[in-house]
């Protein structure tokens, strides 16, 4: 028997097995058993079983001395036989351990190429994106949460338990029943929205005065709640909820009225048989509903439209599951606040009037809570609470974020880390924008100056002053954007957008805002004490 390599095609090289015989061998050969067994479980190279490769190698079923036809029935009857098994797996037949000794003779043998392909580690940088690393993100969860016990124990220690009981309610909490008051009085204005778009669909009112009146109504669903809190000197999480209402009341009143203004134009347009790209055709007919209205003021979403996918049930189960897990999360929220980061503030000084290192030290002491907040936060909001009023009203479209942690610029982070606020954005800012003839340049700058706008006024509002921190943070974004976009197009396929993305947010501008703040307000109540 001599073995040959021959090449099989370039780069690969397949080995032939060539077998001399002489006449007086041939019995010798007949006796020999070389059958495949198929139930064989092995992989070889995790592709072929050690039968195929048996195959592969020469080891072909004319050998046996039995056709093709007899070994499909040979294999019929043992599949009947397994079938009709009592589980006795104790009783081994002797021809089958000689065939299971025949199987391993003749297939795992030293002649067997052992390395086929050219093959990387599963580490090395051209392989490791391509990789499952379950095991290696569960040892980070576990090494975490061992770590961070030891923290909280050793804080506990050290400290003892800086948590206030009035953290959650306290008799003082009752002064704050203007702003409750007002959340509820907030339904007046979409109700004024509805009426004028029923008058409007009637053809009541010119369209001149429609827009007027949906100008008047936004504009008071904003002044209103601002003005009650800076007349209320209220907690700074009432007053932030409040906020946070507010502007959700305020993008879906502008995207109602901006969503039927657009259909109503493109009705009279059909009216007067212009001919209209394939684009503008309208999935939904237009038509003005109390039903849609109310359900749109409720769903997870900020843009109007009068018809949504539906979910066919409501999973009780489900929602149970997660409120339970809102709580817990709601709570280590809450813990690593009271416990961490009031006294890491508390003991600090103004970032930009104290000595440069200590402010240093003092954000970067302040980074890791403040991540862990962060985080919090977005798993409450925007994974639990979200998905929870989606399924309890059957909302369909729940993509309320995407994988923002891989983000590999700034202006991938802010497409993808609030997306019914960055659909807002782009159906009624952007685009129109675009329409009116400006750049695509000018349409982002206008869509993060307007993000700058909320962001401080549900900040400075509540705290009853206007320090413009958070809006240099936002406006901040656009240097960034391009500073990101330029390495990612630099350097193809790199984290480096990625990295700059974390330490901005994470490291460096969060908790920098976190303390211009605080020691903004302090000085501000030290003032008015």
């Amino acid at each position: 028997m001599a073995i040959s390599d021959v090449p099989e095609s370039p780069g690969t090289t397949v080995t032939a097995i060539t077998t001399t015989t002489t006449v007086g061998t041939d019995s010798d050969l007949s006796r020999s058993s070389l059958r495949r067994r198929h139930s064989a479980t092995a992989d070889f190279d995790g592709q072929s079983s050690p039968d195929e490769l048996a195959g592969d190698f020469g080891f072909s079923d004319s050998l046996n001395g039995k056709s093709n036809e007899e070994e499909d029935k040979d294999n019929e009857k043992k599949k009947k036989k397994q079938q009709h098994a009592t589980g006795d797996n104790t009783i081994h037949d002797d021809s089958g351990d000689r065939e299971r000794v025949s199987n391993v003779k003749f297939t795992y043998r030293p002649y067997v190429p052992a390395h086929r392909r050219i093959k990387e580690s599963p580490l090395s940088s051209d392989n490791i994106f391509r990789q499952s690393h379950a095991g290696l993100f569960n040892l980070c969860i576990v090494v975490l949460v061992a770590v961070n016990s030891r923290l909280i124990i050793e804080n506990i220690m050290k400290y003892g338990w800086l948590i206030k009981y009035g953290f959650w309610f306290s008799s003082k909490s009752l002064r704050d029943w203007p702003l409750f008051m007002c959340c509820l009085s907030l339904a007046i204005f979409p109700l004024a929205a509805f009426i004028v778009e029923k008058l409007a669909y009637q053809k009541c009112i010119a369209e001149p005065v429609v827009v007027l009146l949906h100008i008047t109504i936004t504009s008071a669903a904003f002044v209103y709640p601002v003005l009650v809190i800076l007349r209320c000197d209220s907690a700074f999480v009432s007053g932030a909820t409040l906020m946070l209402l507010t502007c959700i009341v305020w993008l879906k009143l502008v995207s109602y009225a901006h969503t039927n203004y657009d259909m109503r134009a493109i009705t009279v347009s059909n009216e007067k048989g212009e001919t209209l790209p394939n684009t503008l055709n309208m999935e939904y007919p237009y038509s003005v509903s109390f039903n849609s209205l109310a359900y749109f003021m409720v769903a997870p979403t900020l843009c109007y439209q009068p018809s949504y996918p539906r979910t066919p049930s409501v999973r009780k189960g489900w929602v149970v599951r997660q409120l339970v897990k809102l709580i817990i999360f709601t709570g280590v929220m809450g813990f690593i606040i009271e416990q961490y980061m009031n006294p890491i503030v508390q003991n600090s000084q103004h970032p930009l009037k104290g000595n440069l290192l200590y402010a240093v030290e003092r954000v970067l002491k302040l980074s890791v809570p403040n991540v862990y907040v962060w985080l919090c936060m977005f798993y409450c909001f925007f994974h639990l609470w979200l998905n929870i009023l989606a399924e309890l009203l059957r909302f369909g479209d729940r993509e309320f974020y995407k994988d923002w942690w891989n983000a590999k610029t700034v202006e991938e982070y802010w497409r993808m880390w609030n997306m019914p606020v960055h659909k807002w954005m782009v159906r009624h800012i952007y685009f129109p924008c675009i329409r009116l003839g400006l750049s695509k340049h000018v349409a982002t700058l206008f869509a993060f100056l307007v993000s700058a706008v909320f962001h401080e006024l549900c900040i400075a509002i509540p705290c009853h002053m206007f320090k413009l921190w958070a809006f240099i943070g936002i406006m901040f974004q656009v240097p960034l954007v391009l500073i990101t976009n330029y390495l990612q197009n630099k350097y193809k396929n790199s984290m480096v957008g990625n990295m700059i993305f974390w330490f901005i947010f994470c490291i460096f501008g969060q908790p920098m805002c976190v303390l211009l703040y605080y020691h903004d307000l302090m000085n501000r109540k030290g003032k008015l004490d």
